[in-house]
């Protein structure tokens, strides 16, 4: 056990893999665990080197630092699961590419990303007609049962895909709202066009939660990879519920953002 901690401390000393990059030893003793102290030195690795780089295998780390295999990958799973690193299914492990910043404001997903320099664009993936149930049309202020539209969307960014979209909407006040979704594919877009309605505001909530077999295979991630719901409620000018939707995000590549005021 000694021996193994002398390995750790004396990495700053040594270089990893075929790189030439010397990590700072400057660590804290105590009660921390093993597999943290080897995070952190990846993470000092990971800050020297440029997106999309490779770093060391599993069979180099364990031997440089002296510790176990196992520690080794649990480290690097924590970093895969934070979006400090990628891996690529064999080809080996890589450091991730910048976060994408995504503000959370009252705009369309394709303003929205025009503002931040991307491109957007939208898969509909399933768009019907159904019995709304009791949660679902509180959220709507209508009655259940009553009919609502439940559209599924692809959100992609530069032809990437972002996220997986479900809105929920009363079809009593949207009539025809799929075959005007299927011409276009932007929501708010139909929604001002053609009903003359637009969200002036809305409640949102954010939690975490782990990818199904489906999202995971929708937005290239894998089954159980920390997700990021988005779920909004939006409101037009008199109050009125206008949409329900939740939005899926991959919890390793986006940030969200929001400005404050003391207003």
């Amino acid at each position: 056990m000694r021996s193994s901690t002398r390995n750790l401390d004396r990495l700053g000393a040594s270089r990893l893999g075929r790189g030439a990059v010397v990590l700072d030893a400057n660590l804290q003793s105590g009660r921390e665990p093993k597999y943290y102290r080897v995070k952190r030195h990846l993470l000092e690795l990971i800050d020297t080197m440029a997106p999309g780089s490779p770093v060391p295998t599993e069979r180099v780390l364990t031997v440089e630092l002296g510790t176990s295999r196992t520690t080794v990958r649990q480290a690097l799973s924590e970093l895969v699961g934070e979006g400090r690193l990628v891996r690529r299914q064999g080809s080996g492990t890589y450091v991730a590419e910048p976060k994408i910043r995504w503000p959370l404001q009252m705009t369309s997903f394709t303003e929205q990303a025009a503002a931040e320099g991307y491109t957007a664009s939208t898969q509909l993936l399933d768009a019907v007609r159904e019995r709304a149930t009791d949660d679902i049309a509180a959220k709507l202020a209508i009655r259940p049962g009553e009919a609502a539209y439940c559209v599924e969307r692809l959100r992609l960014v530069d032809d990437t895909p972002m996220a997986v979209e479900t809105s929920y909407l009363s079809a009593a006040r949207f009539p025809g709202l799929i075959k005007h979704l299927r011409k276009t594919s932007s929501l708010y877009r139909v929604l001002a066009d053609v009903y003359g309605t637009e969200p002036v505001d809305a409640d949102e909530t954010i939690e975490t939660a782990a990818a199904s077999p489906r999202e995971a295979e929708l937005l290239n991630t894998d089954t159980g990879s920390p997700m990021l719901v988005l779920g909004r409620h939006s409101f037009d000018s008199d109050g009125q519920p206008i949409e329900w939707v939740h939005s899926w995000y991959r919890g390793d590549r986006y940030v969200f953002v929001a400005r404050l005021s003391g207003q």
